[in-house]
């Protein structure tokens, strides 16, 4: 078997830091690789034998989350030498090439052990004695995950360069051209003008030191899609024992690393406010419903609009509003790549959210001496699942207080289940909440429901917003038979309140149901003493208090649905989904034409200094430097580039006609800027974002002359180009629709066809661009390829050759979504 050393795509930056988070969001490194402990044995070092320093197998590994390499601890500096890098999670703002990082290319990976099939020839990668084989069977791709033989007849050399589709999953992850290092912000022109001058978006200095503290290192700069459903995904690594580490590390196998965050690394508000800008963003939360609750209360922080639906991954045990949602009562090994399908395909479902407002008792006056332990605020003043008082609040804070006293002993799930029946079992005989309904008062809607409370002799009273409570139990029931009763709904405005006695609480886990007290909107309760109270979970003794329950809002949530949808096929090129036609249930996310057609104005600082306060004003005193027709995703960079070779081809045009200089014409000062923005963040501001029509540049050393017959509001012609001369300097931009499909009707040879006959690549390059037609042939039956051959231009006829085939593949593709 032949085999070779494939060449690794290029990264921005390499550390070999050992690191076992995921990648932060600050000013280290461009790039992590994800180490994590393991003790894997059959996997070799990846440096290779030439490079491996390690002289005994004992020596500690280290495993890449992200790529899957394994490799000695004191090894990791030795990757530099073999030029390895991790995966790129994002890309540096610094980038000259705008239109470069669009393309997320393929990051191959040597395997000695792979499992799978290959995608070439539909093979497995079987290999007698694999566990002690050193020979690479397998090259494979980090981000898509499609691997091949290593072998020539597999994979071949084109495929380094080739671009990546992201895999089954690229609807859901966040491509690494998204995510954009931001460089520190650097006065500008605007800013070192005179001190009269303001700057476009500041009135004083104070606004700049403001920008100074308030500047982050990364943005994200999405391309917009329908098709798209970005995810970040928040795991609890203190959940489910050793669960949360796991998921930890499987989730930055299958996305962007930079896309998934570890609760203990300082919550989730860094990364909700850094993607707050991201269309069609779902939030995962692996944890348990203190953990959903926990981001859901950061979300309402934020004030997100639209707030992005979470899902949920279930840890550890209860998980009531995991089971509501579909999602169980724990995670169990599922496949990663399962639980993410299910989560693209999960329906936006409305979950309820309730206020608690808690009020001191003043009407007890000082008769009740309040203890030390009692506390006058509850742990949380909002709740997703219920709110509780009695005896189940009193066994939850009973296990609170002594886990709290003696940590040590709490750390088995079944020592902290049997001390819960314990102390469940002892309360019951101690009864010590059988006079919870003698300090109470519960009025529902105005409706005063304590009389019956105390007729029924309730030691537990629940105020419930799901159908689940108590680790998958359903003290609603099913009401059907009462037409008093609504069934329950988390999104229907109403809540539940339901009252326990001993025997109902006893047959709770056989499948009985509570005492249904009322279905309401607001609730007033009112203690008389103190009371062991619980919050989703979180418990506390509280003081005598008014407590009011009220609607707060609706939080979405993505509920699992029963089977897996198919999995849509997303184009390789990332044009194409840009081109995708929004659906009537879409929102309001529009698509990014094509091309936009945007007329470009300067305005001279005199005028700007005179009129900023008017923007219609400073409209009409603005002159027209002409039109420009861009890309739908071009930035305000590439703009300037058009601008500048705009205003070079009318000063030529204006030389050769020995016309006067129009005000139009007028040359650019060196120091001309885009109207409110900095010059040194125009490639991080897509001109989509601020204007489809209009464009104004600011030209502090603008000088308005007064020139005979001719007007200021007059646009100039665009086309300037002399097609029988075949003029280089000519710009695919300026180039018309119709001038792109004219050809001679003695020899049916199209502009393209005579470029390419020229050898004239650049101006070829502009008309593809531009739209023409790489299949038409001429009265010889020769396309632009054939010309471009029989030119002996081999170069050319490649790239023509590849154009033509994307043509048509893309003709295909229209036919059939006809």
């Amino acid at each position: 078997m032949r085999s070779y050393n494939v060449i690794m795509l290029p990264v921005l930056f390499l550390s070999c830091l050992p690191s076992s988070h995921p990648p932060s969001f600050s000013l280290s490194p461009c790039l992590y690789h994800i180490w994590f402990e393991t003790n894997v044995s059959g996997d070799y070092c990846y440096v290779g034998d030439q490079h491996c320093i390690a002289r005994q197998k004992s020596v500690s590994r280290r495993k890449c989350a992200a790529c899957k390499i394994v490799v000695h601890t004191i090894c990791i500096e030795q990757l530099e030498k073999i030029n390895f890098r991790c995966k790129p999670s994002f890309r540096e703002s610094g980038s000259r090439n705008i239109r470069e990082p669009i393309v997320v290319r393929h990051h191959w990976v040597h395997r000695r052990r792979q499992e799978g099939k290959c995608k070439q020839c539909g093979k497995g990668f079987q290999q007698k004695f694999a566990f002690h084989s050193k020979e690479i069977v397998a090259i494979s791709c980090s981000w898509c995950k499609q691997a091949y033989h290593n072998k020539v007849t597999c994979f071949m050399l084109q495929q380094i360069e080739e671009a990546c589709p992201i895999g089954a999953h690229a609807a859901l992850i966040v491509p690494p051209t998204w995510i954009i290092r931001v460089r520190r912000y650097q006065s500008s022109i605007k800013s070192s003008k005179k001190k009269k001058r303001a700057s476009f978006k500041r009135k004083s200095s104070k606004k700049g030191a403001e920008e100074g503290r308030l500047w982050k290192p990364f943005l994200i700069r999405q391309i917009p899609s329908p098709l798209m459903k970005p995810l970040l995904v928040f795991v609890n690594p203190k959940s489910g024992g050793n669960q949360g580490n796991k998921i930890l590390q499987s989730f930055m196998w299958y996305l962007n690393p930079r896309q998934v965050f570890d609760l203990s690394q300082g919550g989730p508000k860094e990364g909700l406010e850094l993607y707050r800008k991201v269309h069609n963003l779902r939030i995962l939360a692996c944890g348990g419903d203190g953990t959903v609750g926990w981001i859901l209360s950061c979300l309402d922080e934020l004030a997100l609009n639209p707030q992005p639906p979470v899902a949920v991954l279930p840890l550890g045990t209860g998980n009531d509003l995991a089971r509501t949602l579909n999602w169980g009562g724990g995670y169990t090994d599922e496949p990663v790549s399962k639980i993410l399908s299910h989560v693209e395909d999960g329906v936006v479902v409305q979950l309820d959210r309730w206020n608690l407002q808690v009020e001191p008792n003043y009407s007890l006056g000082a008769e009740q001496d309040e203890q030390q332990t009692d506390k006058v605020e509850l742990p949380l003043d909002v709740f997703n699942n219920y709110f509780s008082l009695g005896f189940d609040a009193h066994v939850t804070l009973e296990f609170h207080e002594s886990r709290e006293a003696n940590p040590e002993k709490f750390n088995s799930r079944f020592r902290n289940k049997m001390f819960y029946a314990g102390t469940a079992f002892s309360d019951f005989l101690m009864g010590s909440s059988k006079d919870l309904s003698k300090h109470i008062k519960v009025v529902c809607d105005g409706i005063d429901l304590t009389s019956k409370v105390q007729d029924l002799k309730l030691q537990c009273l629940v105020f419930l917003n799901i159908p689940r409570y108590c680790a998958g139990t359903t003290p609603w029931g099913n009401p059907s038979e009462h037409h008093d009763f609504e069934p329950q709904r988390h999104d229907d405005g109403y809540i539940e309140v339901i009252g326990f006695t001993m025997t109902s609480l006893a047959t709770l886990q056989v499948g009985g149901h509570g005492e249904r007290l009322n279905q309401c909107r607001e609730v007033t309760l009112t203690t008389t003493k103190p009371l062991p109270v619980q919050v989703d979970g979180e418990p506390c003794r509280l003081a005598p208090s008014v407590i009011h329950i009220s609607l707060r809002n609706q939080a979405n949530m993505v509920q699992k649905t029963k089977r897996r949808t198919s999995l849509p096929h997303l184009n390789e090129q990332s044009s194409a989904l840009r081109k995708i036609n929004t659906s009537a249930g879409s929102g309001s996310q529009q698509p990014v034409p094509e091309r936009l057609r945007i007329r470009v104005s300067r305005i001279s600082m005199t005028d700007y200094e005179a009129l900023h306060y008017d923007k219609e004003k400073l409209r009409q005193a603005s002159i027209p430097v002409g039109l420009i027709v861009v890309p739908g995703d071009s930035d305000l960079e590439t703009c300037r580039e058009h601008i500048q070779r705009l205003q070079e081809v009318r000063t030529r045009e204006e030389e050769k006609t020995a016309k006067p200089k129009s005000l139009s014409s007028q040359k650019l000062s060196p120091k001309w800027c885009f109207l409110d923005c900095k010059y040194n963040t125009e490639h991080l501001n897509y001109v989509s974002e601020i204007s489809q029509e209009e464009l104004f540049i600011l030209d502090p050393e603008l000088v308005v002359m007064t020139t005979v017959g001719t007007s200021p509001s007059a646009m100039p012609d665009l086309v300037h180009s002399n097609l029988n001369q075949v003029n280089t300097s000519i710009n695919h931009y300026f180039i018309c629709l119709s001038l792109i499909s004219l050809f001679s009707s003695s020899s049916g040879e199209t502009v393209l066809h005579r470029a390419a006959s020229l050898c004239q690549r650049t101006i070829c390059h502009y008309l593809v661009e531009a739209g023409a037609s790489l299949m038409k042939t001429d009265l010889q039956g020769d396309t632009p390829k054939n010309r471009a051959e029989k030119a002996h231009d081999a170069e050319l006829a490649a790239y023509l050759e590849n154009r033509q085939h994307y043509q048509m593949i893309q003709r295909e593709d229209q036919e059939t979504a006809v």
